[in-house]
């Protein structure tokens, strides 16, 4: 349910927007990890860069911070390695159920093939 009242709306300036979309065209850097960073909704990150190509946002002499580019793609590894992990852990976690349940099954066997020679 909305929060009542007016609804706040924020201005954000050409050079911000060029920034932001300047950012988002780094390679290896996706739209929703600028965004976040920029804490601002990724469509509208999405619009500002159709703007861009439409040329009503200009782009071009916008410099990017090398740190803050470095920084985004860093986060998008990080990203990248903590779902493989998750996938690794949800592997180990199964092998060790597998495992755990023929340990139970093979040790019944072999004590029951033991009672069977006495």
């Amino acid at each position: 349910m909305p929060k009542p009242g007016p609804r706040t709306t924020y201005r954000y300036t050409d050079e911000f927007k060029a920034t932001a979309v300047r950012l988002s065209q780094v390679r290896g850097v996706a739209v929703q990890d600028v965004a976040a960073s920029l804490a601002i909704h990724p469509f509208m990150l999405s619009r500002w860069r159709k703007q861009a190509r439409e040329g009503l946002i200009v782009t071009k002499g916008v410099e990017v911070e090398k740190e803050m580019a470095a920084e985004l793609k860093e986060l998008r590894q990080i990203k990248k390695d903590y779902e493989r992990l998750k996938l690794e852990h949800g592997l180990l976690k199964k092998a060790i159920a597998f495992t755990s349940a023929r340990k139970a099954t093979s040790s019944r066997s072999s004590s029951t093939a033991k009672d069977k020679r006495r």
